[in-house]
């Protein structure tokens, strides 16, 4: 009957299945935009009358500052919000928001797909640390090239990888490697730990580490990229639950790592939060 009204085919159908046509798409993209913006609609009603309700899913990068810290705030944003339920998914990068139905996710890598909203919110130091018996043996590099002679546990897949470092207005490039390598932070630190190499690690993430006496900082006067920390949602216009937690979360979560750290201005500093351009509507 609609078909018939509109004079366009909205569906191919056979004895085995239905798909849509082209304009069936469209159509599709269209209704399913309205029906998002009337269900926002309601929640934001809903959020005059009673606050931000319904369940809320996140997903988070299963690294350590993750279970660590960003478990508190989620823990204060649960205590102020007793109408939403907070759901946590711990998943390596990337994530498919769309098809594992997330209302945001935490990022520690800018996605590529640029029809993502993305806000940066924090940056976290990063440092390269080693062990005292690994240090004892080999000796501690005292300037970035030295870091080509020292067995480098790199976190990442692959034999080597090149380190870039500053200090003031000096910018140098060193390729490091070892016989170790892996795809896990975590994995990285107990490797170093084990005496096994140098490694870089979020400052905040070895801070017992450092404590302790596990492990040692080198080169502490030099600098590595820090590590951003974004929120991405597929759109810009968000239910009050999503909206309350990323206003709640940007605010709270660049001083819980930076007090962690130990030292305000180190750790972690808070970005000012900025919104990657995107073609969602």
């Amino acid at each position: 009957m609609f078909e018939s009204t509109v004079g366009l085919r909205l569906l191919d159908r056979t004895t085995r299945k239905l798909a849509l046509t082209s304009y069936g798409e469209a159509y599709l993209a269209q209704v399913s935009r309205l029906v998002d913006e009337a269900q926002r609609t309601f929640d934001d009603m809903m959020a005059v009358a009673k606050g931000p309700s319904g369940f809320l899913k996140i997903a988070a990068p299963p690294d350590f500052w993750v279970l660590r810290h960003l478990s508190g705030v989620i823990t204060e944003f649960s205590a102020l919000h007793e109408h939403i339920h907070v759901h946590v998914d711990l998943k390596p990068a990337p994530v498919d928001l769309v098809s594992d139905n997330y209302d945001l996710a935490v990022a520690i890598e800018e996605p590529r797909e640029t029809s993502l909203i993305v806000r940066k919110v924090a940056e976290v130091e990063n440092g390269i640390f080693g062990a005292p018996a690994y240090l004892a043996e080999r000796g501690a590099p005292m300037t970035p090239f030295d870091l080509e002679a020292h067995q480098v546990i790199v976190p990442m897949q692959g034999t080597s990888a090149t380190w870039t470092l500053t200090r003031g207005s000096e910018t140098v490039a060193t390729t490091v490697g070892g016989p170790l390598s892996c795809n896990s932070l975590s994995l990285a630190r107990r490797f170093a730990v084990a005496g096994q190499g140098l490694t870089r690690a979020n400052v905040i993430n070895v801070d017992n580490d450092l404590t302790t006496g596990r492990l040692q900082r080198v080169l502490p006067d030099w600098s590595l990229p820090a590590t951003p920390v974004y929120f991405v949602t597929t759109s810009r216009l968000l239910p009050a639950k999503a909206r309350s937690f990323i206003d709640f979360a940007t605010k709270r979560l660049a001083a819980v790592l930076a007090n962690a750290s130990g030292d305000p201005r180190r750790g972690a500093r808070a970005a000012r939060p900025v919104e990657r351009a995107s073609l969602a509507p």
